[in-house]
Parts: structure tokens; sequence; C-alpha cells
């Protein structure tokens, strides 16, 4: 079996002077005029990169034998449309970042609870992942002044992006804040921010970039796959309410779930172990259920089964 690469080693095409250029262009010409100029970048990525044109159609083989009332296929048809709903991600990330985005873009379910917490001063962790579009999250602060978003990143280049964003529209409450591993210090940062009554978005599904250690194995789409232990550690910490969202393209509107996980995670020291498989596994079950709803904007292009199978 050939070695697995670890996602972080894979180069993720969105430099902060490529995120500047498709910022321009999208400023300047409109969505239509990136999309002529986005999608033959996207096919000419599909047809060069083997690996993540594999990934893609073991994802969805993988999806077809799960769940077949899905009528997914692992066809290279079917990836080539899978990496075309990427591309039109990008395109949606590059509305969410400029502010062009409007309240008729985007639907909600759950934000009202959500903002009836932070209203009274509490602050919240929001699990989040690679499926859908996690960027539109932006516009929560947008559409209520009063919200201030923190978003945990693993690019180098966390602040051009805080630089590039707050220069093409008024992102002053979306702090995007780089984190390699969940350390003390990071720790106590977003405990700052929790106590301030601010929003704190962690991505939940996908393995420490420094190593493979602190991970559970869990059941995903009928396969054992990893996921990181940091991001439930770090809201245990954080002593808070605890939800998922979820962003999905919906019926040419960005649909937001937020959906309530926990009043507050607890991690017993004498059942730690037990009750961190609980944990995560419960999480991959609610991946799952929405990975489900949109199969297509499952946006990790990496072997996310293999390194689970190394490891037996």
């Amino acid at each position: 079996m050939k070695n697995s690469v670890h996602w972080a080693q894979l180069q993720e095409h969105s430099f902060v002077w490529g995120m500047r250029f498709l910022l321009g262009v999208y400023l300047v010409c409109g969505r239509t005029v990136l999309q002529v100029f986005l999608y033959p970048v996207v096919i000419y990525y599909w047809l060069t990169n083997p690996a993540a044109r594999q990934a893609s159609q073991d994802y969805l083989n993988r999806v077809a034998a799960f769940a077949p009332s899905q009528q997914v296929r692992g066809s290279l048809l079917w990836s080539y449309r899978h990496f075309i709903s990427f591309a039109n991600a990008i395109i949606d990330k590059l509305a969410a970042w400029s502010g062009t985005l409007s309240r008729a873009d985007v639907q909600y379910y759950g934000r009202d609870e959500l903002v009836a917490i932070l209203r009274r001063g509490q602050g919240v962790v929001l699990l989040g992942s690679h499926l859908g579009n996690l960027e539109v999250c932006r516009v929560i602060a947008d559409f209520d002044k009063t919200i201030h978003i923190n978003v945990l990143v693993h690019t180098k280049h966390a602040e051009k992006f805080n630089q590039l964003l707050n220069k093409t529209s008024d992102n002053s409450r979306l702090n995007l804040i780089q984190v390699t591993d969940i350390s003390a210090a990071t720790a106590m940062l977003l405990s700052e921010k929790i106590d301030a009554g601010e929003l704190v978005i962690i991505a939940a599904d996908r393995t420490p970039v420094s190593s493979q250690q602190r991970v559970s194995s869990v059941d995903f789409l009928g396969a054992s796959a990893l996921l990181p232990q940091g991001p439930f550690i770090l809201a245990a910490l954080l002593k808070c309410p605890v939800y998922t969202v979820f962003c999905l393209k919906q019926h040419n509107k960005h649909v937001i779930y937020f959906d309530h996980f926990s009043d507050m995670l607890n991690l017993p020291r004498k059942t730690r172990e037990q009750a961190m498989q609980y944990i995560i596994q419960h999480y991959a079950e609610r991946l799952q259920t929405y990975c489900l709803k949109e199969p297509l904007q499952w946006f990790n292009f990496f072997d996310f089964w293999r390194v689970a199978d190394d490891d037996k």
C-alpha cells in the first residue's frame, strides 16, 4: 500500500496573491466573467492532479455504496462535477469576502437561538468543516453588528488574509487566527474571546498538521476515518455552549444550519477516552448527515480514509 499523504502537504492553490487576483476579477468583472476564467483552471487541475481526482472518485464511490438513494456515482464524470462544484464554491468565497452577499442570498436555520445566547454575553464555539462553504458565515457579522467572529485556520497567510479582507469590505468583526497546533496560548486567547461573548469557529474534520497524534477513529460513510481530538478538547476547556455549523448551497441560496451540539462538553478524567470517542463519533454522524444532503460539496480532495487504514 502506498504511503498516505497528509492533507497539509497538498498545495491548496489559494495563496494570498492568487486570492487577491481572483477577488479583483470578481469585483471588476462580476461572477459570470470569473466563472469563464476559473472553470478552465479547475478543469486543468482536475486533469493534472491524479491524486485529488482519485480521492474524489473514492469519496463518491463511498457515498454511492453507503447511500444508494443519492444516485451518486464514482465515475470520472461525477468527479468532474465534484470539481466544478468546488470552482463555484471558490466564487462564493469571494462573494462572501467582498461583502457582496445580500440578505436575500442567505437562509438560516437555528440562527435566532444562537444569537440569543450571544446577546446574553455568552460566547459560543461553532464546530465547522470542509463541507460546503464556511466562509459564507462571515455574513453573520454583517447582518448583526454586535457579533464578532474568530476563525481558526491552518494557513500561514492568516494575517495577510485579514489585511486583504479589511481592504475590500468592513471585516473588522471577522478575525482569522492562524494555528498549527492548539496550544495553551491558543486556549488562553480563545478563552478571552469566549468571555467577551464572541463566536469561535473551528474546523473539526482534519487531523493535526504537525502529527497524527491525538486523533480518534470514527465510522464515517461506512468506513473508519480519523478525526482530530484537538477541537473537542479545546471546546471542553472553553466551558461554553457548542454548536455545529454547515453552510450548503441549495437552490441557489446559501443555507446555514446551526445545530446545538452540547451545552458544555465534559471530558471526565476517569472516562476521558470513552467520552472523547462518543463525542467525536457524534460529530462524525452529524457531519455525515449533512454530507449526504449535498454530496458534491464535500471539499476534502485527499484520501480521507487511507490514513485510518494505514494505522491498523
